[in-house]
């Protein structure tokens, strides 16, 4: 009995390491933290929407001004930002492959516009000095070879 306890014990522990951790795992998810998301609906020259986009900032305390971290297109309506009661919060949530990407900021604002506020704040913040939103993905074993051999010349057999 007491060892069926202990293999119990093992077969939970050795469940849970590393998950949660692992992007290849299709439970991952990964987090990140903004000081502002903005539901951007984008209008034409008649004013009819043409599409919705999320914009997340960080403040610039030196400026005074947020500037622009990442952007996304709304593809459908559950990406689209949720209001958190308790605490107060916002997030938009949407899967990137096998792993699932949570944005959450304590401000929101909903906006129509005929010029993208993206590309606009492009003139206070470069693209090129962003702070990512996520960090890169990384190769888990990048001195690994491929999984398909590549072909090679073939040297002459000396006999």
């Amino acid at each position: 009995m007491v060892l069926l306890y202990k293999f119990a014990a093992v077969l939970i522990l050795w469940n849970s390491t590393g998950s949660g951790n692992n992007d290849e795992s299709p439970n991952a998810v990964t987090r990140a933290k903004v000081d502002l998301i903005e539901l951007n609906h984008f209008l034409d020259d008649e004013g009819r929407e043409v599409f919705q986009q999320v914009i997340f900032y960080d403040w610039c305390k030196p400026k005074q001004q947020f500037h622009v971290r990442a952007w996304r297109l709304i593809k459908n309506d559950s990406q689209r930002p949720i209001q958190h009661w308790n605490p107060r919060s916002f997030q938009c949530t949407w899967h990137d492959g096998p792993v699932l990407r949570q944005v959450s900021a304590s401000k929101m604002r909903e906006t129509w516009s005929q010029q993208d506020p993206e590309r606009v704040n492009r003139a206070l913040l470069p693209e090129k000095q962003r702070i990512p939103l996520f960090p890169p993905r990384v190769a888990k074993h990048p001195n690994s070879l491929p999984t398909s051999p590549t072909p090679t010349p073939q040297s002459p057999v000396s006999r």
